[in-house]
């Protein structure tokens, strides 16, 4: 017997491993916390590409199309939209690279 007054039986059953249905059934609220806010998150990116749950639950596949549809023109405009500002920050930064570059290879002298 151990100093904490467990009988051997009640150590074992301490060690006994969770059936599967126990494993199932041991919600934690930490669990429900972590659900809710996953929730939140992905609820979050489904209305960036304007998805209404109302029609996800009526026409899933539908839905998921005009989702992907929205993603191809966002993604779309972003790259519209960087390939402009590239454009016009390197009307200045070019030049100004050229400059420094020049500038240096001259300044190093050969061995």
């Amino acid at each position: 017997m151990s100093e904490t007054g467990n009988t051997p039986s009640d150590e074992t059953r301490e060690r006994e491993p969770k059936s599967r249905v126990q494993r199932l059934l041991s919600i934690t609220p930490g669990d429900l916390v972590r659900v809710a806010l996953i929730s939140v998150i992905v609820g979050l990116v489904l209305a960036a590409f304007r998805v209404d749950p109302r029609r996800l639950w009526v026409d899933f596949f539908g839905t998921i199309a005009e989702a992907w549809s929205e993603f191809i023109n966002i993604s779309m405009d972003l790259v519209r939209w960087s390939v402009d500002y590239l454009f016009l920050g390197a009307v200045l930064v070019v030049p100004i690279w050229l400059v420094i570059h020049i500038v240096r290879s001259l300044g190093k002298r050969s061995p």
